[in-house]
């Protein structure tokens, strides 16, 4: 779970990444492996948009309160 808006944004770079890696497999991974080679990092895109999107939606607890970006 996504504490503050420090670990969010290491999250979106760790989505970018893993998509990133997507990219490449679909240039290079033979179509026949390509479910399997490539099912853990959706999962995990997935999942990691799930905690972004978790994160986005909890309003801030103070107004006075400032997330550290």
């Amino acid at each position: 779970m996504i504490q503050n808006d420090q670990e969010l944004a290491v999250t979106r770079r760790r989505v970018e990444q893993f998509q990133q890696w997507l990219a490449q497999m679909r240039q290079t991974a033979a179509p026949a492996d390509f479910e399997s080679m490539t099912s853990g990092y959706r999962l995990e895109i997935e999942k990691m948009q799930a905690d972004m999107m978790d994160y986005l939606l909890r309003p801030v607890k103070g107004a006075d309160e400032k997330q550290p970006v």
